[in-house]
């Protein structure tokens, strides 16, 4: 038996019920002082650190960081023991994901423009050097994350790529090292959590140091991207997966049924929500969830994260739906009704957006091409999918005649003298 929350927009306090199952937990404080000692563990004692780290925690029977290295060639015995289906759903993803990408990279070029008198100005767009990768590996394996992750990286210009992912028990999907082998990976390292991210940020007598580390992961990994942001960037904190779907009545509910439960498979915490104005239609999605629940081998799971943080929500219009769905920001979004290019250019705040009932949330997770790293926990009122302008940098570019110093000193000058920074003046001033 499962129950799942139902909310109606003008019921009593209806934000407040809703904000209830919105994610709002402060991650930075669980845990904070225990990942702390970690990631300061790493940073003094190095491979030291990660072997008995990942030996403690991973419960691996590891001696020497060598052993913790997965080298080109056997990536490669992994890739070959797949079966044909197999290998050519990773390369048709790689591919899929490389042509999205490659778009992105004709619009995101260095510029620069002159104008009178003699002043040129522009900006140079220049890849990070060298940049790690996390690759989740706990309550399950994701191939997919490995392609999402390092395939804009490639196409951006980026030097060196550095993948890591944890192998609890010893156990390691022979599909990751795979799509590693595809993505053109020279060597993976089997550590994790936030030993893992500190290996990164700081370098080990093995580990190179990067620096830049995306990908997501557990609590733990979220925590230390946190704690190290400064020495190196990140890309942003991933909270729990989460779907949001709105529907007007016409789509199959045991379509909507299962778009729920595969995104609630993904962790007790994930998070569905489902919009419509059809009452009917919204009692027959419950009905279907019910009906295939049982059938689902993760069911633990998803029964925790329908119960504690899903919700079905009546409506009385698309108006009140548009403002529900850029309160809420969903890292995924589901526009299953008729004509969603109408309601497209209302919606502001949401981390990918799938068109039309005939398109799922499942491919965006695999195959599609856009990566399917997305901000959550209502970030996408401010961050963005995860893309190749992640790892490029820009620098600004000014240079100057004769004729433009004189034209900008005057101004320079003054505005210098203002502030009360006479070094700054005079420097302008000789200029003129």
């Amino acid at each position: 038996m499962i129950t799942v929350i139902k909310l109606s927009y003008n019921d009593i306090n209806f934000y407040d019920h809703l904000k209830k199952i919105l994610y709002n937990e402060n991650i930075f404080d669980i845990k904070k002082k225990y990942v702390d000692k970690i990631i300061k563990k790493v940073k003094i004692s190095g491979d030291i650190a990660l072997v008995e780290l990942t030996k403690k925690l991973d419960n691996i029977d590891v001696k020497t960081m060598e052993s913790l290295i997965i080298k080109r060639d056997i990536l490669k015995i992994a890739y070959d023991t797949l079966s044909i289906n197999q290998k050519e759903s990773l390369k048709l993803a790689a591919n899929r994901i490389k042509h999205y990408h490659e778009h992105q990279s004709k619009f995101h070029i260095s510029w620069k423009y002159e104008e009178a008198p003699g002043i040129l100005l522009g900006q140079k767009v220049t890849p990070i050097d060298r940049v790690g990768v996390y690759v989740p590996g706990g309550k399950a394996s994701y191939p997919s994350s490995v392609l999402m992750n390092i395939i804009p990286a490639i196409i951006a210009g980026v030097n060196e790529i550095i993948m890591v992912v944890p192998a609890p028990n010893g156990i390691l999907n022979k599909m990751v090292l795979a799509a590693a082998y595809i993505a053109n990976i020279n060597y993976v390292f089997t550590i994790g959590g936030a030993q893992a991210i500190a290996a990164l940020a700081y370098g080990t007598e093995s580990v190179p140091k990067v620096d830049k580390i995306v990908g997501p992961g557990n609590i733990f990994v979220t925590i230390a991207k946190r704690a190290v942001f400064g020495q190196v960037g990140i890309d942003m904190l991933a909270g729990p997966s989460e779907i949001l779907i709105l529907s007007d009545g016409n789509t199959n509910p045991d379509w909507i049924a299962m778009d729920i439960l595969s995104q609630c498979e993904h962790d007790e915490k994930a998070q569905a929500i489902f919009i419509t104005w059809d009452i009917n239609h919204l009692n027959a999605v419950y009905a279907s969830i019910k009906k295939f629940l049982l059938k689902m081998n993760r069911i633990n799971i998803i029964k925790k994260s329908l119960s504690k943080r899903g919700a079905l929500i009546k409506v009385e219009d698309e108006i009140q739906a548009i403002e529900l769905i850029n309160y809420i920001a969903p890292e995924h979004l589901e526009l299953s009704i008729n004509n969603p290019e109408k309601l497209l250019n209302n919606i502001n705040h949401s981390g990918s957006i799938f068109m039309g009932r005939y398109t799922s949330e499942v491919f965006g997770d695999y195959c599609a091409g856009p990566s399917h790293v997305l901000p959550t926990s209502r970030t996408s009122r401010f961050s963005s999918p995860l893309s190749i302008y992640d790892f490029q940098k820009r620098s600004s570019i000014l240079q100057c005649s004769l004729e433009g110093a004189q034209y900008l000193s005057k101004n320079s000058s003054i505005l210098a003298r203002s502030e009360s920074l006479i070094a700054h003046a005079i420097s302008a001033e000789y200029r003129i």
